[in-house]
């Protein structure tokens, strides 16, 4: 049965060809039977191509429904000029009435509209019933005419709901495209930003190197040792510079620093003890904990995991309600950093912490997501069992190639 139905739907003129067979076939039984019409004139020779012709209308109204319209007011008043009595063929008035108005031109449907409230008035003057009084051929008229309003009002409203579903869809549609055009934007202006953070680092690291390769040389000499030991740290941090600016080159554009800036060390680990101690003052308790063994991190890393806490901490603030709290957990493991910050606010719709920033120029989940693919991490976020939000990530020592 659905595949009888699909095909149906597939070839609506098919289906309104056969119904066009039905009334011209009922038509013909009909006047063959009678002979004659209402004056008793044989019409039979006028009755089938007018029948034949309303069935046309009937089968083609999907395809022009404007010409088969007007191709049924010919064939009204033609009945009407001939003496062909009305027959079941007629009812191929009401169906181009409804079609038009579904799917016809504007003033087609008015058109449509105005056949109708003539049709049934003309017929009852050209046939007239003399043993039916004046108020019953007024009731009769009023009688004959409420099918074709129902019809034209019937067709109007579908011509309505469709309009307003495909509006409906087209503004769907026009949000969704203004969605990811916003969601790019966020990328990439959260990306220009992280290229900037990175590029202080890496130029930290490098003016590191350079103040470390000045006391070398200066040491060089005199304390051998010390030289030494400078000479190594410029080589740890030669090496973490390189695989900063390696990832800075792979993922994002290059970002232009504003000229006349001073490079200054970024956010790191340590000081996220300090942000707990922030929200705590500013009424959010915090429970903060550090497991694992604390070692040096990359810069990368460390600004990464710092980003995250704050951002997660500021919309625990700005969505979790008076009596929110959250919780912090940094694990150290071999290989990786693991974060876990999690709160018990009422919480808020998955797209404000998409949208939301830590400090106002940022964009919520969109941005820490794009912090931890720059350091080749993994990052979950979503709502909590029972309330509130909880984001965990797992960022990685070494840089993935």
């Amino acid at each position: 049965m659905q595949r009888l139905y699909d095909f149906l739907r597939r070839h609506p003129t098919l289906v309104d060809g056969f119904w066009a067979l039905v009334l011209f076939g009922i038509s013909v039984v009909a006047g063959t039977t009678t002979g004659e019409n209402h004056q008793g004139t044989d019409s039979l020779a006028l009755l089938v191509p007018i029948a034949l012709l309303l069935g046309l209308v009937v089968a083609l109204r999907r395809r022009m429904p404007e010409r088969m319209l007007l191709l049924a007011c010919a064939l009204g008043l033609a009945q009407l000029v001939l003496d062909v009595a009305t027959t079941a063929a007629d009812f191929a008035l009401l169906v181009i009435v409804y079609t038009v108005a579904a799917t016809g031109a504007r003033w087609a449907s008015r058109l449509a509209l105005g056949m109708g409230l003539c049709a049934a008035t003309l017929a009852q003057l050209r046939w007239q019933n003399e043993q039916t009084s004046l108020a019953g051929n007024v009731a009769m008229v009023v009688f004959q005419t409420v099918p074709f309003v129902l019809a034209w009002v019937l067709g109007d409203s579908v011509r309505t709901r469709r309009a307003y579903f495909a509006q409906l869809e087209e503004r769907a549609a026009r949000l969704e495209k203004e969605r990811e055009a916003q969601a790019k934007v966020a990328v990439a202006a959260e990306r220009a930003r992280i290229a900037r953070e990175l590029h202080d680092v890496v130029a930290h690291n490098v003016s590191v190197m350079v103040v470390q390769a000045d006391g070398a040389a200066y040491v060089l000499d005199a304390a051998p040792d010390q030289a030494k030991k400078a000479l190594e740290t410029i080589s740890s941090t030669g090496r973490q510079a390189l695989a900063e600016m390696r990832r800075l080159l792979g993922v994002l554009r290059t970002g232009e620093h504003e000229e006349g800036g001073e490079y200054v060390p970024q956010p790191d680990v340590e000081q996220i003890e300090d942000l707990v101690q922030q929200c705590r003052g500013s009424g959010l308790p915090v429970d903060f904990k550090v497991e694992g063994t604390p070692r040096p991190l990359p810069s990368g890393v460390e600004l990464t995991a710092y980003r995250i806490v704050q951002e997660a901490l500021t919309n625990t603030r700005k969505h979790g309600g008076p009596n929110a709290g959250a919780s912090v957990r940094l694990v150290y493991f071999d290989d990786g950093l693991g974060l876990l910050v999690e709160d018990d606010g009422k919480g808020a719709p998955h797209e404000l912490y998409e949208e939301g920033g830590a400090d106002g120029g940022g964009h919520g989940l969109i941005g820490m997501r794009e912090r931890v693919g720059m350091v080749g991490g993994t990052l979950d976020a979503g709502p909590r069992p029972g309330g509130g939000f909880r984001i965990s990530a797992l960022l990685p020592l070494k840089p993935a190639h």
